[in-house]
């Protein structure tokens, strides 16, 4: 099952990185658990550096190096979508825009917010994925995931999963080492055009503001909390601030007042329609956006003396 050298730009969204040494696709938890048997067999005897594990999705938030990965790279498109009651049973590797398509024909509110949200569900649920004030955590009853090392499935309640901002026990705590299989959701019945309406409205709102006609992997950096902001620059960037869940200053704008929109390094440009993305024009490498990261992070911290924490990932890490 798992096969060696394969290009990992042609399953990434930015369309940008190397080769992973070992690679692995699976559309059920059985493919899954059969090429985990499979890896520890091939891996026994191998450096730790070769022996790390990825879990990719749809590739929406990673910048993956130019040089590749010499781990071992799950790609992760577990389906299916069961409803029960008003809650939905999800794959980990569903589109969150077939989740929304299958919430407007059974009149499921709860994910409009999601309208546009590009990924997988498992990523959004592993990364906390959130915009327009709402964030997936306030509609998750359950998540089901596997460890890597052991082959043991894990049930988590809502607060088990210990959601933070734009961060899960998945992403950084001891579900590190586990792969989610899928996700229960708990959603409200409603109104079938309503619901509709309003997921069109988000996702008319992102093609008007995001640069979605070239590739990208979203939002570059986390809005930054308002007590991070400096006194001395408080009440200027007050007029600024919104609700993501809780008070932030944008740092779309943070970006856009430090004048770095429209930069470009080789094939790479921080866009000049949304400064958070940085967008690929054709050949930009993984070095060519590290360094527009740079730069902006630099630009935002001389300006403000304020910190920019990326939201995406880095592979390897």
């Amino acid at each position: 099952m798992i096969r060696q050298n394969v290009p990992l730009k042609d399953y990434s969204n930015y369309k940008i990185g190397g080769s992973a040494a070992y690679f692995l696709e699976v559309v059920t938890k059985e493919e899954l658990l059969e090429g985990l048997r499979e890896w520890k067999r091939l891996s026994l005897y191998f450096p730790k550096d070769k022996q790390e594990i990825f879990i990719l999705g749809k590739g929406t938030n990673v910048l993956i190096d130019d040089k590749g990965f010499n781990g071992f790279v799950i790609c992760n498109n577990i389906l299916g979508i069961k409803k029960e009651g008003d809650a939905l049973v999800v794959g980990s590797g569903v589109l969150v825009s077939q989740v929304l398509s299958f919430c407007i024909e059974n009149q499921l509110s709860g994910l409009e917010w999601a309208g546009g949200l590009p990924g997988t569900i498992g990523g959004a649920v592993r990364g906390n994925a959130g915009a327009f004030s709402g964030e997936i955590k306030n509609s998750i009853k359950e998540v089901i995931s596997l460890d890597f090392n052991s082959f043991e499935e894990r049930k988590r309640a809502n607060l088990e999963c210990l959601f933070d901002y734009r961060s899960s026990i998945f992403k950084s705590g001891q579900g590190k080492n586990e792969i989610i299989i899928s996700v229960t959701l708990r959603l409200q019945t409603g109104d079938k055009e309503a619901i509709k309406n309003s997921i069109q409205e988000k996702i008319d709102y992102r093609n008007a503001k995001h640069p979605m006609d070239k590739p990208s992997i979203g939002s570059t950096f986390k809005n930054v909390k308002v007590d991070k902001v400096p006194e001395n620059w408080k009440k200027e960037l007050n007029q600024y601030v919104k609700t993501d869940p809780f008070p932030v200053v944008p740092s779309a704008k943070l970006l856009f007042l430090a004048n770095v929109k429209g930069k470009k390094e080789g094939d790479a440009m921080i866009s000049d329609k949304h400064p958070n993305f940085i967008v690929n024009l054709g050949n930009a490498t993984s070095g060519d956006v590290k360094t527009l990261i740079a730069f902006a992070k630099n630009a935002v911290k001389e300006k403000f003396n304020i910190e920019l924490e990326e939201e995406i990932m880095y592979l390897p890490r």
